[in-house]
């Protein structure tokens, strides 16, 4: 079998290697040459299979503004890969418009997995983190000798941690199955989930049939609060979640729970957090779920849109970070209503202005144009109520197109509105607002 590659003047034939005295390095990646491969004898061209077979022309989620073209990247050119931040050298997927690079592997890395040792999909971590792999139990320093640990799959529902190579790995070895087993994430006949690793915030107190025939908790004991819960929906104008500390009205499911003895209510999206998680787009350590942080006065700024807060915070207890449930909950990359375009998590905060307020902070970018979000306008309720008004406020992303640039006003405060930021709007009462008018001064703190 040949190979005519357009990187290469000669045929390729198809050839199988095996550890020798010889070193022979693919002309791709630049890693030792290993099993099935192509090679040109005659000028001792050589280039893994996989290496060999990449297209010319590739589409990528990582850069969808433009597709990536098959590049020679010298290493003097001094290019480094968008995703693991390393120095790019022989073949690289390149963006010739917007000198974006991404390695032969990294472009080849699937966001999601699905392996036959985890009941749950598996999302790929894409930024450095330390952990012990659940998967073959060793650390990540003890395997850099065969792999790129620093990054992995994971879990949120059971912060279940792989690396790479071990998530990738095909089928259910023993290798993978024991250790799994003595971490308790897969269930023995004899024995129950290890609570530290699968453990729930809440327990079962009763449970109801919902209408699509799924069993929904109706009553729990949650974690944070000493009275039992209650699954309600009726609705609630005024009540503000004790997690996430917004109104109850600005989820958008009609249910929550509440407790009957005193006034304690938590969105059901709130109930549902996970106890520990990793979130290595904001934070390198495991973070960990504190109804009130840790600190004499109870309340916290988070370290993401700075914030104040006194509602639930994932907590790094080593690096006292604080991330409130809103920003808890963002991915590195966010599809928003308010823009036609995926945006993108920059990994330099307060480098960029944000569009929609012009404030500068930890904004996220779009590949496709020049639009940046900061965090505190990407996590702003799509409705709010206000006051005396029956009907909610809706954000808006538009100045109305019915009024002249000098007439653009907030009705609360009654100071001109710049008719490029984002507002409040209600509708009936043709009445718009500035989102700090609308939220108040603190509106995660009570």
């Amino acid at each position: 079998m040949e190979l005519q590659h357009f990187f290469h003047h000669h045929p390729l034939a198809s050839t199988y290697y095996t550890t020798s005295s010889y070193r022979r390095d693919c002309e791709g990646c630049r890693e030792e040459i290993l099993g099935f491969s192509y090679s040109c004898q005659m000028c001792q061209f050589f280039l893994h299979k996989s290496c060999g077979e990449q297209p010319r022309k590739l589409p990528h989620p990582l850069h969808p503004k433009h597709p990536l073209f098959l590049r020679v990247i010298p290493i003097e050119n001094k290019k480094w890969c968008y995703f693991c931040n390393a120095l790019v050298e022989g073949f690289a997927y390149n963006c010739p418009r917007c000198n974006f690079n991404l390695h032969l592997k990294c472009a080849s890395i699937p966001f999601t997995l699905k392996p036959e040792f985890h009941d749950h999909p598996l999302k790929l971590l894409r930024k450095s983190v330390s952990f012990t792999c659940d998967a073959c139990g060793k650390e990540d320093e003890d395997m850099y000798s065969y792999v790129d640990t620093d990054r992995a799959y994971y879990c949120s529902k059971c912060n279940f941690v792989a690396h790479l190579v071990c998530a990738t790995r095909e089928g259910e070895t023993e290798e993978i199955k024991k250790p799994l087993e003595s971490t308790g994430i897969l269930k023995n006949e004899d024995s129950e989930l290890d609570e530290s690793i699968d453990s729930l915030p809440y327990a079962v107190k009763k449970m109801k049939i919902g209408e699509d025939k799924i069993e929904i908790p109706e009553e729990i004991n949650h974690f944070s609060h000493q009275h039992d819960l209650k699954l309600t929906e009726e609705l609630l104008n005024n009540e503000q979640c004790d997690g996430c500390m917004l109104p109850i009205s600005t989820s958008p499911s009609p249910q929550f729970y509440s407790c009957a003895q005193c006034r304690f209510f938590l969105h059901k999206s709130c109930v549902e957090l996970p106890i520990k998680k990793l979130h290595p787009v904001l934070h390198p350590h495991l973070l960990t779920l504190f109804t009130k942080a840790p600190y004499a006065s109870s309340g916290f700024s988070c370290n993401v849109c700075d914030r104040l807060c006194n509602g639930f915070t994932y907590h790094c207890k080593d690096c006292t970070f604080d991330a409130d449930v809103q920003c808890s909950l963002i991915s590195d990359i966010l599809t928003h209503d308010g823009h036609e375009h995926p945006l993108i998590l920059s990994r330099a905060p307060g480098s960029e202005n944000c569009s929609c307020c012009y404030n500068s902070g930890r904004v996220f970018k779009c590949a496709d144009c020049e639009f940046t979000l900061d965090v505190k306008c990407a996590t702003l309720p799509h409705t709010m109520r206000y006051r005396r008004f029956e009907q909610p406020f809706k954000l808006c992303y538009k100045a109305e197109e019915d009024y002249e640039d000098d007439e653009y006003y907030c009705d609360i405060c009654e100071k001109k509105r710049n008719p490029k930021h984002w507002f409040y709007y209600c509708a009936d009462m043709s009445f718009p607002a500035h989102p700090n008018c609308i939220l108040g001064k603190s509106p995660y703190y009570k």
